[in-house]
């Protein structure tokens, strides 16, 4: 039936596509190590030597070059996770784009009124097809009853199919060989070339034998059976000339085996001289034996053509272009309705296989949006562990400091160092929330479980219009 369910293909390839390789990662953000940044800036020793000349001064109010350099490490690496969580915000926003629910939800719509149609094509293509398998099919059931009808049979036709037919083929076959055998050994007797050329001459006297009485009772003597006179009249000459032919045919064979057997050259003519003189003038048993003999395969030859075809003539021809109408109606009926039922099926698991990976896309969007919280809050919690490295590295620094000093600290080493925080921004525009999603695939899920279900009626109603052509024709067969 071709292809099928386009747009239904175009959605679940689509549903196939992208978003497969999501894989979920919290290892963005490394702690700050305050020893590492130690060892780096020199805070403690710093922090010593500074104090020993008491800097910087009690008076100062603003933060030292070391305190300063301690606070641009550490924004530095507030800024560079901030950039790393950009990215991911970023990577993560494809990832939501490309699951593209609206495109999704719009295919099905689409969907469920193209398979539906999709289908009925497929039903009137194959009405049109059966409609003229039908028409056929009644001409020749038209003709079967008109023959019938002007002949007076009310008999069925005796017809011969499959191993019955090819039974009586085989039997001819079988005669045919027996006879040339046989023949051939009488006649091996006069002939140069010994058995040999007996049986080439006794297959020449089979295949006129049995060919002869083949071709009279199949074309000829079952004129007989017809019912006009006329044609009976040439039915019974046919078989008084078939009588006259075989018996002829053998007491030929017969005369030759006895001038062959006494002459090498002439037998032929001396065979006609004989039979025109005294045809039943045989002198040896062995030749009347053979006479008898092909006389009697030639009957069963004239038998067994007699019934190869049904003995009323003509009858045999109508019968059989009535069964092969109605074989290839009932044949292609069952192949359209299987290939319904095919493409019903091969529907259904498009459909089951689209409700899956709908299923699958939800739950890669709350994977996607959970993961996407996950690491805004880590992020925080990165800029709070950012800020109490800051400190502990301002406390070491400002505790060295003090401890050599000879003159009071500044006010400001005992105030902590406050991290401005960055607030990272999530857009929310045209973005599927989770109960929208839940709640357009469960509808989008109805749908598509609905669509199963007409069509299912479709492929019912397809079935029952193909047996419907039937109800036209009462005579019809059904399958």
């Amino acid at each position: 039936m071709g292809s099928k369910f386009e747009k239904l293909n175009k959605l679940r390839d689509s549903l196939r596509e992208s978003n497969h390789d999501f894989r979920a990662s919290t290892q963005l953000f490394n702690s700050l190590d305050p020893a590492k940044i130690d060892g780096d800036l020199d805070v403690i020793n710093r922090g010593k030597q500074r104090g020993e000349v008491n800097q910087p001064p009690k008076t100062a109010k603003n933060l030292d070059d070391v305190e300063h350099a301690i606070v641009e490490r550490v924004e530095d690496e507030k800024k560079a996770a901030h950039h790393t969580l950009e990215d991911n915000l970023q990577l993560l926003g494809g990832r939501l784009a490309g699951l593209d629910f609206e495109e999704q939800f719009g295919l099905i719509r689409q969907t469920n009124a193209a398979s539906v149609s999709d289908f009925k094509a497929s039903v009137a293509v194959g009405l049109d097809e059966l409609h003229g398998l039908r028409r056929a099919l009644n001409d020749a059931e038209k003709e079967h009853a008109w023959f019938k009808e002007k002949h007076g049979l009310v008999r069925a036709a005796r017809v011969q199919h499959g191993a019955a037919h090819i039974f009586r083929l085989s039997l001819l076959l079988f005669l045919f060989l027996v006879e040339t055998a046989m023949n051939g050994n009488f006649l091996a007797k006069g002939n140069e070339q010994g058995f040999f050329g007996g049986i080439l001459e006794a297959a020449a006297f089979s295949f006129i034998n049995i060919g002869a009485a083949l071709l009279l009772a199949v074309f000829c003597a079952r004129l007989v059976t017809h019912r006009s006179f006329f044609v009976k009249f040439v039915g019974i000459i046919s078989i008084l000339f078939y009588i006259g032919l075989a018996i002829s045919i053998n007491l030929a064979l017969a005369h030759y085996r006895e001038v062959s057997g006494s002459l090498a050259d002439g037998a032929g003519a001396e065979v006609i001289r004989n039979m025109l003189a005294n045809p039943a003038g045989l002198t040896d048993i062995k030749s009347w034996l053979l006479f008898a003999i092909g006389l009697m395969f030639s009957l069963f030859a004239f038998i067994d053509g007699w019934f190869v075809l049904d003995p009323y003539p003509g009858y045999t021809g109508v019968e059989n272009r009535l069964v092969r109408r109605r074989d290839d109606y009932i044949d292609r009926k069952k192949e359209l309705i299987e290939e319904l039922q095919d493409v019903r099926d091969d529907h259904n698991e498009k459909v089951e296989e689209i409700v899956k990976q709908l299923g699958s896309r939800r739950r890669e969007h709350r994977a996607i949006v959970d993961h996407r919280s996950r690491l805004l809050a880590l992020f925080a919690q990165h800029q709070d562990q950012l800020e109490r490295a800051c400190n502990q590295l301002l406390s070491m620094y400002r505790e060295a400091n003090i401890q050599a000093r000879t003159e009071p600290a500044p006010k400001h080493f005992g105030t902590p160092y406050k991290l401005d925080r960055i607030k990272p921004y999530v857009t929310g525009e045209r973005e599927w929330n989770e109960g929208d999603v839940g709640a357009s695939i469960r509808q989008a899920q109805e749908e598509l479980n609905e669509q199963v279900r007409l069509i299912g009626q479709e492929c019912e109603r397809g079935i029952e219009q193909y047996r419907d052509l039937d109800k036209l024709h009462p005579d019809s067969v059904n399958v």
